[in-house]
C-alpha cells in the first residue's frame, strides 16, 4: 500500500471548539475528513461552556484576538448560558453570547447562505436561487442593558456628555406597577462598516442588495440605520454597483418579509442584528435544514471567521450521552472547515489546500445526492433514500468518496 502525502499548510487557522453534540461531531470530522489528508495547523481555543466559566470568559476574547492576528478562524457551535444552563453546568456566573463577543471585537458582518442539494427542494416553491442573509453583528439586544422594575416609578434614558454640557433625558415609561425595561445601542461607525461589508460582498458575488428596518416606528434608532446605510451606498458604492450591475433596494422589514416569500431569491438581504438572527434560521429551515447553512463573519480588517449557523443540538447530545448514535447533520460544520481552509489557502497561495477544501465540499454534496444522508434530509429528499444514516455512517460515506 502506498501512503498518501498529506497536504501542507503554511500558517495555522484559529480553531474554536464548542459544546454538546456539535463538539462530538467536530472531533469526528477532524478524525475522518481532515487528519488523513491535511497536515492540519491550528491555534486551539476551547470555548466549551465549562472552560469559558473557568476562565471567566477570557478565553472568548482571546480567541477573537487570535482571529485578528492570524486572519482566519473556524468555530464550532457554542452554548449561550441562561439560568437553566447555569444550574445544569454549575456555572459560577452567566456570560454573554460568545458569538456576540467575537463579533463585537472583530466589528464584523455575518453572511449566511443555504447549502443547496438537488434532491432537497425549498419549502417555498417559488425560490429558485439561494437567499444570502447579511447580519449586522454588533449591538442591539445582544449588547443591551435591562432591568426588572419592582413597583411604580419613572424610567428614563439619560445621556451625560463627556464635555460637561447639559444632560439629556427621555422618559421611557411612567410605570404603574411591576414590569421590565430594556436599553439598546449601536454605533455610527459599526453601521457604516456593516453597509460597506454588504456592498463589497454583493459586488463580489454579483447579488442585488435589499436592506430593511422599521424606521416608520423607530424613527431615531432604525432611522439612523437607514440614513447611514443609504449614505454609504450613495457616496461610496453607487457607481461601483452600477458598473457591476448590482442594484440596491430599501423597504420596511414587514414588506421585505412579504416580498421574500413570493420572490425567486438570488439576493443579499441585509438585516439588523436581531432580524438577521431570526431570518437566517427561517431561510435555512425553508431551504431544507438548519444544518445546511454556511456562516462567515467578515471583519473590516480582513479577518474572517467561519462557523456553523445552527446551535449545539442539545437533545441529540443527551441521547448520545446514553450511548445512542444520533442522525445529526454535520454538513454546516464540514463547510465551516472547508471555508476556513479555502481562505487560508487563498491568503497563503497554497492551491493544493484550496483544492482539497473544494473536493471535500463536492464529496459531501455528492453523498447526499447519491442517497446517503442524515435523517433531517431523508425526510425531505426526493426521491427518498432507502434509509437515513447516523452521523458516523454519513461521515464515513463522505470519506469514502473523498
Amino acid at each position: 500500500m502506498s501512503i498518501m502525502e498529506k497536504i501542507l499548510m503554511k500558517n495555522p487557522i484559529v480553531e474554536i471548539d464548542g459544546d454538546e453534540m456539535t463538539r462530538v461531531l467536530w472531533a469526528l470530522v477532524k478524525e475522518k475528513l481532515l487528519f488523513p489528508f491535511v497536515d492540519l495547523k491550528t491555534e486551539y481555543y476551547d470555548l466549551g461552556l465549562e472552560n469559558r466559566d473557568a476562565t471567566n470568559d477570557a478565553v472568548t476574547a482571546e480567541s477573537a484576538r487570535a482571529i485578528q492576528r492570524l486572519g482566519v478562524g473556524v468555530k464550532c457551535a457554542t452554548i449561550t448560558s441562561n439560568a437553566a444552563r447555569q444550574k445544569e453546568y454549575s456555572l459560577k456566573s452567566l456570560h454573554p453570547s460568545p458569538n456576540a463577543t467575537i463579533r463585537s471585537i472583530l466589528d464584523g458582518t455575518v453572511f449566511r447562505k443555504p447549502i443547496a442539494v438537488s434532491c432537497v427542494k425549498p419549502s417555498v416553491s417559488v425560490w429558485k436561487k439561494p437567499i444570502v442573509i447579511g447580519r449586522h453583528a454588533y449591538g442591539d439586544v445582544y449588547k443591551n442593558a435591562e432591568m426588572y422594575i419592582p413597583s411604580a416609578g419613572k424610567v428614563e434614558l439619560v445621556y451625560t456628555p463627556d464635555d460637561g454640557s447639559a444632560e439629556k433625558r427621555v422618559t421611557v415609561m411612567d410605570m404603574k406597577g411591576p414590569g421590565v425595561v430594556q436599553g439598546m445601542h449601536n454605533m455610527d461607525e459599526s453601521i457604516r462598516s456593516f453597509a460597506r461589508a454588504c456592498f463589497l460582498y454583493a459586488i463580489d458575488q454579483k447579488l442585488p442588495v435589499w436592506f430593511a428596518t422599521k424606521d416608520t416606528i423607530s424613527k431615531t434608532y432604525d432611522g439612523r440605520f437607514k440614513e447611514l446605510f443609504n449614505g454609504i451606498y450613495e457616496k461610496e458604492f453607487k457607481a461601483k454597483c452600477d458598473a457591476a450591475g448590482v442594484t440596491y433596494f430599501y423597504t420596511l422589514i414587514d414588506d421585505a418579509v412579504a416580498r421574500v416569500v413570493k420572490g425567486e431569491g438570488g439576493f443579499l438581504w441585509a438585516c439588523k442584528n436581531y432580524d438577521g438572527d431570526v431570518m437566517s434560521d427561517m431561510i435555512a429551515s425553508a431551504s431544507g435544514s438548519l444544518a445546511m447553512m454556511t456562516s462567515v463573519l467578515v471583519s473590516p480588517s480582513g479577518a474572517v471567521e467561519y462557523e456553523a449557523a445552527h446551535g449545539t443540538v442539545q437533545q441529540h447530545y443527551y441521547r448520545w450521552q446514553k450511548g445512542e448514535k444520533t442522525s445529526t447533520n454535520p454538513v454546516a460544520l464540514i463547510f465551516a472547515w472547508t471555508g476556513a481552509l479555502a481562505k487560508r489557502a487563498e491568503l497563503d497561495n497554497t492551491p493544493a489546500l484550496g483544492g482539497f477544501a473544494k473536493k471535500l465540499e463536492e464529496a459531501t454534496l455528492r453523498s447526499i445526492e447519491d442517497g446517503e444522508m442524515t435523517g433531517d434530509l431523508a425526510r425531505l429528499a426526493e426521491p427518498a433514500p432507502a434509509k437515513a444514516l447516523d452521523s458516523w455512517e454519513f461521515v464515513d460515506a463522505i470519506a469514502k468518496r473523498l
